[in-house]
């Protein structure tokens, strides 16, 4: 499967390195970059219309935003006929970041990011699994055309 397709495996394997890093990483709270995030939270708190926009619930989008290419890349890698595989794919994922997570001092494992993590790889291969639903009309409409041409031959 790697050796078919070079260049999906490649950018495959880059992706869940990013992820890898993003998720076993130090905690990203503990730098100064969060600075604008905490800043657009409290904007958002000091408004009626916004203050359902927590910390909480951005790490959440987040989280299923991160997995949601993965659920892509692991259907265009295994076909859409193993679609049920890239969900399994993404979840042992998930399970084995959670899980590792235990064991580092500046993470901890939490039930909902294994919530928005599976969301975002069963998303991710519906997405895919949409965009490349172009590929089986055709074929269908092939094989009703060959029926078609092969019954008005005889």
């Amino acid at each position: 499967m790697l050796h078919r397709h070079p260049v999906l495996s490649s950018a495959t394997l880059a992706y869940l390195a990013f992820v890898g890093w993003v998720t076993l990483g130090p905690q990203p709270l503990n730098t100064s970059n969060n600075g604008w995030l905490l800043r657009a939270l409290g904007f958002f708190a000091r408004h009626d219309s916004t203050d359902w926009i927590t910390y909480g619930r951005v790490e959440f989008a987040a989280n299923i935003g991160m997995f949601i290419p993965i659920g892509v890349f692991l259907v265009l890698l295994f076909g859409r006929r193993q679609w049920w595989l890239a969900i399994v794919v993404g979840v042992a994922l998930t399970c084995s970041i959670e899980f590792t997570q235990q064991f580092l001092p500046t993470r901890y494992p939490d039930l909902r990011d294994l919530v928005a993590n599976t969301a975002g790889a069963v998303l991710g291969v519906l997405v895919a699994l949409v965009i490349t639903a172009w590929k089986i009309v055709p074929r269908r409409a092939d094989a009703a055309g060959r029926a078609a041409s092969v019954g008005y031959s005889r």
